[in-house]
């Protein structure tokens, strides 16, 4: 699609995603839904437990996947269904075939949603932990499910501290332009406006992190 120089990028990517909706609202329209004998209510009453997708965002060397780790070993132990979905490891999979423009980490999204869904579905407590840099998308993942099905974890790292972990060297790269389209140096991350739980992903432990999610669990009787 052309567009004038001076179209504004964001009114640009808004035609854009409408277009791609239509698109797969048009390829599915032929294609029925197949409903099953046994459903998610009665997976839930054979496994006593309430499912969630717990979505850890944030940026790179935050902390995410560290802290969704201790997590998941602190639910498991408790005797929880759990399933932790990493960002790196489904690219070397689910994702494999997608790159890291602004469209591929949309789609990327997009299937870790789906995904997350299907888990919960089967009566599984999901751990999710990806950038996930938009609130357009992780807006449409929370409602992919039912009002209190997702909860959203902001690990809140500051750019400044994340550059200096750099497990990957992955910020040196972006700086010094080997990498285009990284989130927090040339393309943005949306902060959350409301989440769920909010961790301070520099000066809390990783125990205490865990913790704080553990907590908000108890105290909302998802365990």
């Amino acid at each position: 699609m052309y567009w004038r120089d001076n179209f504004p990028v964001k009114k640009r990517h808004l035609i854009e995603r409408a277009i791609n909706l239509l698109s797969i609202h048009m390829s599915t329209e032929n294609i029925a839904w197949h409903s099953t004998k046994i459903t998610q209510k009665d997976r839930l009453q054979r496994l006593n437990k309430r499912p969630c997708i717990i979505w850890f965002t944030g940026l790179s060397a935050s902390g995410k996947s560290t802290i969704a780790n201790a997590v998941e070993q602190q639910l498991f132990e408790r005797g929880h269904m759990t399933y932790l979905l990493d960002g790196d490891n489904l690219r070397h999979g689910l994702s494999q075939d997608l790159g890291f423009s602004e469209e591929d980490r949309i789609e990327n999204i997009r299937r870790v949603g789906e995904v997350s869904k299907l888990f919960i579905d089967a009566g599984i407590m999901v751990l999710s932990a990806f950038i996930s840099p938009f609130k357009a998308d992780r807006h449409i993942a929370r409602n992919l499910v039912n009002n209190g099905d997702f909860i959203e974890v902001f690990v809140d790292t500051p750019l400044k501290i994340c550059e200096q972990r750099d497990p990957k060297g992955l910020y040196k790269k972006a700086r010094s332009g080997n990498i285009t389209h990284f989130t927090g140096i040339d393309s943005p991350y949306e902060i959350p406006e409301n989440p769920d739980i909010h961790i301070c992903g520099y000066d809390q432990s990783i125990i205490d992190s865990s913790l704080t999610v553990i907590q908000f669990l108890k105290e909302n009787n998802y365990i």
